[in-house]
């Protein structure tokens, strides 16, 4: 675990880089590609239909019209997630190597599309573009990129004990993961539950 000093520190010189270096112009009028819940690989409509608006808090303009999940939708995301995660399911057979190269692979895309996020996570978010693009898509991308090379490395150990005895610990994945991603952070935050939970077998 970072410790809250490592990790503020680590903020401040992102933030400090991020005012020292030329960024890319924010895109004020982002398409928005994705609305819905995503649930089993596809995005859906809520359950009951209902909507909400996501708003620039800066301007109070509204940014997209987005699907408001209930609890028919949370069961159904649940229900779908138990069945990834069933013995002999594609996921639990997924070597961990694999896993990891599934982390690099959205950290890779993040970065490709860094200018985009950053400029969704402003407006969304209130926060400064240069603050959304210099520290939380870097830090977000380096939390991926960490858990993606942990992914192989999580291994059990034999302990020794006396007597007749062969004592070995071992790691397994606990099973349905739900995060909770705060306000202030959400894209850093998204990245240090997903990161652990995807890097160890969960879902």
């Amino acid at each position: 675990m970072y410790s809250k000093y490592l990790i503020s520190k680590s903020i401040s010189c992102h933030w400090a880089r991020a005012y020292s270096t030329v960024l890319p112009a924010p895109n004020t009028s982002p398409k928005i590609q994705a609305t819905g819940i995503f649930i089993n690989n596809e995005w859906l409509k809520s359950s009951s239909g209902k909507t909400f608006q996501t708003v620039d808090p800066a301007t109070g303009n509204v940014i997209a019209e987005v699907q408001r999940s209930d609890k028919n939708d949370v069961d159904k995301a649940v229900h779908a997630a138990i069945q990834a995660f069933k013995l002999n399911s594609p996921w639990r057979k997924m070597d961990a190597s694999q896993r990891g190269l599934l982390l690099n692979r959205l950290a890779d895309l993040m970065e490709r599309d860094a200018q985009y996020l950053a400029s969704l996570e402003t407006l969304d978010n209130g926060k400064l573009y240069a603050w959304s693009y210099g520290v939380d898509l870097p830090l977000s991308v380096k939390c991926l990129r960490y858990y993606a090379g942990f992914a192989d490395k999580n291994h059990g150990k034999t302990v020794p004990f006396d007597g007749e005895y062969f004592t070995y610990t071992r790691h397994e994945p606990v099973g349905v993961c739900a995060q909770i991603i705060p306000w202030n952070f959400p894209m850093l935050m998204a990245a240090w539950k997903i990161g652990p939970a995807i890097a160890t077998g969960n879902v």
